[in-house]
């Protein structure tokens, strides 16, 4: 174990961990914050997704050590009171029935606005490739994201 320093959710953090420990279960039981889900443990439903220096990253399968010095945001740092333009859209549209894989969902969503603020449908489904939904909402999620993009494209 080493100490390793993270910018997590915004804050300079300081962990005292395993460096192998994957960083889900560093976030959900060292760090209380439980918004991001363990799915699959593999890396492939998407549900675990947090955003590592801007960039969609699946948490169950990423080593702690790897984001030594980086930027790291999960659903609870996307904004304090649930404002951010995608939550907004998420719960204008009711995209959420299980909500499981929402945090997943909106990350991946708010990575996919952040580099291309007018994404068409193509570009929606690549970006949401690869993150499962178990009540198959995946309709209201491309609504939500499209609504989500007119919001940020306003300012």
């Amino acid at each position: 174990m080493s100490v390793l320093r993270l910018t997590l959710n915004g804050r300079q953090r300081e962990v005292d961990l395993p460096e192998a420990m994957p960083l889900l279960w560093a976030l959900r039981d060292h760090l209380d914050l439980p918004g991001t889900r363990y799915g699959c443990g593999e890396g492939l439903c998407g549900s675990c997704t947090v955003l590592v220096d801007g960039q969609p990253q699946r948490s169950c399968v990423t080593p702690l050590s790897s984001v030594a010095g980086r930027e790291v945001l999960t659903i609870e740092g996307l904004s304090t009171d649930g404002e951010h333009p995608v939550q907004r859209a998420w719960l204008e549209i009711q995209v959420p029935q299980c909500g499981y894989c929402q945090a997943g969902q909106i990350l991946n969503a708010v990575a996919l606005l952040d580099r291309d603020p007018e994404p068409d449908d193509e570009a929606i489904g690549r970006a949401m490739d690869g993150v499962l939904c178990r009540c198959g909402t995946y309709q209201r999620i491309r609504e939500a994201i499209r609504l989500a993009a007119k919001e940020v494209r306003r300012g």
